[in-house]
């Protein structure tokens, strides 16, 4: 076994990607024809699936389905949420944001960075038969602010993102965010969406900049319970961490280089708190998808936490097994580009954990070329490993 699941099921996930998924669709227009059948692509007819793709989502479009006496409150938790942003980490988003080579790579004035008519081109042209889409806008930063109107206003938020899926749902696959503020209303919209047909759901990484307990906490039991029996994965999206607003103020680079990676490896408190905490004790059938963590350093903490239980003597209550057989079992992270921890570390991090994504629309996004930056990564990797990373891993955790 490597990672969670039998290496027999997982390569038989893997060889179902070999085959493009396009019954009942128009046949393929030339050019699309020609990049997937190319004779520099190796796969090329292999389905690939983007785990982290981005959809612009506007403060109008959430108001415009939301009741106008809810507008005012709304309207204050933004901007409420705007002058917290003014400094720390959101001050440093807006710094990387304006570096020229984030601004040449990007592309962020496609129409389908809103448009999902036209993302279904770009995504032709790219080469992608899936993607797993996240919002730019993060409800749980504000909603949970509003003096009245919050469970509405989130109920509108993720009928934004049902609206946008609906043009083809099996090709954009929306993630729905699930504030933790009230677990009644969590719960509550857990079960709205999954009626909806959900197929992914989004929570915060730390509840600790809420102000909240961490996911250890009994208090999210309903809700674990109840993601349990939909069988949906539970994605935290890396990004923003305001717990490192201390480090963004004392960075003395211009574009807060020094505080920027240290938001991906503070992951590790996210995994130790999942499991550690025995969240995956009590809930074993949970799939929790961490998103641009970066995978190299994941290596060294799967290393160091089971040493630390066997070898220094650490004592986790809470859990009956190493810490790495919950994170093979339960945990799966998202990469772009990191042919170092595809080549030499993929064995330790788990190859059934790991999750390519295309990063549509953000600067590092591999858009339109996906398929070549895809090949050169994996050009040393057997064939069956790359289909689970390109596609059957994702099949299996969003139940495609």
């Amino acid at each position: 076994m490597a990672g969670g699941i039998p290496r027999a099921q997982s390569v038989h996930t893997g060889l179902a990607c070999r085959s493009r998924q396009w019954e009942g669709r128009p046949p393929l227009p030339k050019r699309l024809w020609a990049i997937y059948h190319s004779p520099m692509t190796t796969h090329g007819n292999g389905r690939i699936i983007s785990a982290d793709s981005h959809v612009a989502v506007s403060h109008d479009q959430i108001k415009a389905r939301l009741a106008s006496r809810y507008h005012p409150a709304y309207d204050d938790a933004v901007a409420a949420f705007g002058a917290r942003m003014a400094g720390g980490s959101g001050a440093a988003n807006v710094a990387g944001a304006a570096m020229k080579a984030a601004e040449k790579n990007s592309a962020f004035t496609r129409a389908g960075y809103h448009d999902p008519k036209a993302r279904l081109v770009d995504m032709d042209t790219d080469g992608v038969d899936v993607e797993v889409i996240y919002s730019e806008v993060s409800a749980f930063r504000y909603l949970p602010d509003m003096r009245e109107g919050a469970g509405e206003s989130v109920r509108a938020f993720n009928d934004v993102l049902q609206e946008f899926a609906a043009v083809d749902r099996e090709r954009l696959v929306v993630s729905y965010q699930i504030p933790i503020h009230d677990i009644d209303v969590a719960v509550a919209e857990v079960r709205r969406v999954a009626d909806l047909g959900a197929k992914s759901l989004q929570l915060p990484v730390f509840p600790s900049e809420y102000g909240l307990a961490e996911y250890a906490d009994d208090r999210y039991d309903p809700l674990f319970a109840l993601i349990e029996e939909t069988g949906l994965p539970i994605c935290c999206h890396i990004g923003l961490n305001t717990n490192l607003d201390d480090l963004t103020r004392r960075d003395p680079t211009p574009n807060k280089g020094v505080m920027v990676p240290m938001t991906a490896l503070t992951t590790a408190e996210a995994f130790g708190m999942w499991v550690m905490g025995g969240v995956f004790e009590r809930f074993p059938r949970l799939k929790v998808v961490f998103v641009e963590p970066g995978l190299t350093w994941v290596a060294w903490w799967v290393f160091t936490a089971d040493d630390m239980m066997t070898r220094q003597g650490y004592d986790f209550p809470a859990i009956s097994e190493l810490p790495s057989h919950y994170f093979h079992r339960n945990v799966s992270l998202t990469f772009i580009e990191e042919p170092i921890a595809l080549e030499r570390l993929r064995d330790v991090i788990g190859v059934e954990n790991i999750l390519w994504s295309s990063d549509f629309p953000h600067p590092v996004t591999s858009w339109p070329n996906s398929r070549r930056i895809i090949d050169e990564q994996f050009a040393n990797l057997p064939d069956a490993e790359r289909d689970l990373i390109t596609c059957g891993n994702a099949t299996r955790i969003w139940n495609l």
